[in-house]
């Protein structure tokens, strides 16, 4: 996917003429483009099964969206939805679905105010597919975070980008990790684990927006999807040209998820969330962010898991057992028709 994206689709995109108002361009990879300082971003939906512990298709969607817009910085404003519809698909399975979108964007206070609707014959894909995409628009809260930041330190910077993590700077995870990708995996093929596990789907903007406000400090902020927090922290090397260093220790994880995990061969750092988020945050500001997301509902297991470093190449985890091992990104995904 990765050499897909920068091989064959960034090569062709990326040499398109923009206008002055592109000021985080498709170039960039980030989680949405900005463009006259509105956030824009559109993803697109595929799960099996469409119901799963924890949400579906629908909550998937909308949350999946306002989370891409959020992790810039931006205040969520609205969102489309694109269904494609395979003939047959039954009315209460879809009704089900539709009110699902509906209590979640309530939740994220987020309406959905335009979309569009295609149904095509029965056997073209497996039953529903969702495109959402969504806007957002900066706002002082921003503003008085970076004003936090530059307290601190001469980097000027005007959005949460991947590119921004320097030297020192706290990474805070917001929650436990693995659920979504376990909770579906385990739904669909049956393996009825002891503990039932439920996906964490949930829109972080008000978690992010409380961080933002209350603290300040943070330089970068990204929702740990598919790929996991291997994906994600990688990520912020590649962009950022810095090491990160992490705490196995540190990292929450579910008993049922890291027994499902061990069962199965699978890494839960590889694993998809889709109700996280992990934030770099500047060095004196992290207690204070860490304090604010354990007082949110959705942030009650927030932990500092490591740090970037100039000191190492790549992201280096310190295990529990005292050792140390590469955190390389996922190679491929390890479980498929998650988001």
């Amino acid at each position: 996917m990765d050499r897909l994206i920068k091989h064959h689709i960034l090569t062709q995109f990326g040499s398109i003429k923009s206008s002055k108002g592109v000021e985080v361009p498709l170039s960039s990879l980030d989680d949405a483009a900005v463009v006259d300082d509105i956030v824009f971003s559109t993803d697109s939906h595929t799960v099996k099964p469409l119901e799963f512990p924890g949400g579906d298709i629908g909550s998937l969607a909308v949350a999946g969206t306002v989370n891409d817009v959020a992790v810039l910085g931006a205040e969520p404003r609205a969102l489309s939805a694109g269904f494609l519809i395979e003939e047959g698909l039954p009315f209460d399975l879809f009704d089900r679905i539709i009110s699902s979108m509906t209590a979640t964007a309530q939740f994220a206070g987020v309406p959905i105010v335009t979309g569009d609707t295609k149904v095509v014959e029965h056997g073209a894909l497996q039953q529903f597919m969702i495109n959402t995409s969504g806007i957002g628009r900066r706002n002082a809260i921003l503003d008085n975070n970076f004003k936090q930041v530059t307290r601190y330190r001469k980097h000027h910077y005007r959005w949460l980008l991947d590119r921004n993590v320097r030297d020192g700077d706290v990474l805070i995870l917001s929650g436990s990790i693995g659920e979504h990708g376990i909770a579906l995996l385990s739904y669909r093929e049956g393996y009825g684990f002891e503990t039932k596990i439920s996906s964490d789907i949930a829109p972080i903007n008000r978690l992010l927006k409380q961080a933002l406000s209350k603290a300040g400090g943070i330089v970068a902020a990204k929702d740990p999807t598919r790929g996991g927090l291997a994906n994600t922290v990688n990520e912020f090397c590649e962009k950022s040209g810095i090491g990160i260093i992490l705490d196995e220790e540190k990292i929450p994880i579910l008993h049922g998820v890291q027994a499902a995990c061990d069962l199965l061969g699978y890494d839960p750092l590889e694993i998809g969330n889709e109700g996280k988020v992990v934030l770099a945050v500047i060095p004196e500001k992290a207690d204070d962010v860490l304090q604010v997301l354990r007082k949110h509902p959705q942030g009650k297991k927030a932990s500092i898991i490591g740090h970037a470093t100039s000191q190492v190449r790549g992201v280096v985890l310190k295990t529990e057992v005292g050792g140390q091992r590469i955190v390389h990104k996922p190679l491929g995904d390890p479980i498929p028709r998650i988001c």
